[in-house]
């Protein structure tokens, strides 16, 4: 494979080749297909599809967070992305500062058993790293699990009016980087409105606390070798370690690649990983002895 045919590949596979996805029915094929994509590119993490790509058909003239307020097409890129959520054929992640991901039904259980504390009515008591929930947070989710879905302004209300902007989001940013809540809705006039997960997405969350670690990990490998077509083993952790630590990464690379079920090519100088195709059905098993 060349450089060219790979990038060519991708382009076709996130709907950046002049082919949009700008019906409900075209976004929703696009996510089954990715599995999972950011909402506007990040340099950071180049090899990730973008909605805002899809939506335009195209990988140049993008906006990024920043400057997506200014660009009517993000405006309608995003409407398109509620649509989604509300239909819970998507869910959000938070990955970084300012990005989330949003990710197909069929891969978010995946995503809930590494990102979550598998405790999902219990008050949050520590985030994804280990940093203690603030008080605050405690409160809030205390509020939206009672009388959810909440916007900031009905949130305030409830929990109390002297608190802060920039402290209400730390504890509703918190509380999402560990799946205790979720973003159901959005209007430009009153904001996100956020729901208790495993009121909104009571079956997803019921998956995704019976998958393990490690499964979890490889299914998250496997989407992404398949949506890049092949990648390096540092692009493949450049990404993921946003959610896992690179020593799981590796370990479930190295378990795809020992179960033949990924392997190696070239595409230029450079050595990649790929999923191995799917067998053909009409091929002869391969242990027809015994």
């Amino acid at each position: 494979m060349t450089d060219l045919e790979l990038q060519q590949q991708r382009a076709h596979l996130w709907r950046q080749d002049g082919n949009p996805a700008r019906s409900i029915e075209q976004a929703r094929a696009l996510l089954q297909a990715v599995g999972f994509c950011l909402m506007y590119p990040v340099r950071s993490l180049p090899l990730v599809p973008t909605f805002m790509g899809a939506y335009i058909g195209a990988a140049d003239g993008l906006p990024d967070t920043k400057h997506a307020y200014a660009d009517p097409r993000a405006q309608e890129a995003v409407d398109l992305m509620v649509r989604m959520l509300r239909e819970r054929s998507a869910y959000e992640v938070p990955l970084l500062p300012d990005t989330h991901l949003i990710i197909s039904a069929q891969m978010f259980p995946f995503f809930y058993a590494l990102l979550s504390d598998h405790n999902p009515k219990a008050p949050p008591k520590t985030k994804a790293q280990g940093v203690e929930m603030s008080l605050l947070a405690g409160e809030v989710f205390a509020a939206i699990q009672k009388e959810g879905p909440l916007s900031r302004d009905q949130l305030r209300e409830k929990v109390g009016r002297q608190m802060s902007n920039p402290a209400l989001d730390r504890a509703l940013g918190d509380l999402w980087s560990i799946l205790k809540i979720t973003r159901v809705n959005y209007t430009p006039s009153a904001g996100a409105s956020w729901d208790v997960l495993y009121r909104w997405a009571p079956d997803a969350v019921k998956e995704g606390i019976n998958i393990s670690a490690p499964e979890a990990v490889t299914a998250l490998v496997s989407k992404y070798l398949e949506t890049v077509v092949a990648a390096t083993q540092e692009e493949i952790e450049q990404f993921l370690s946003h959610l896992v630590p690179r020593s799981k990464i590796r370990e479930a690379v190295n378990a795809l690649l020992a179960a033949r079920e990924s392997s190696f090519t070239t595409a230029g100088a450079r050595t990649l990983i790929q999923m191995a195709p799917a067998a053909d059905p009409a091929a002869p098993p391969r242990h027809s002895h015994g």
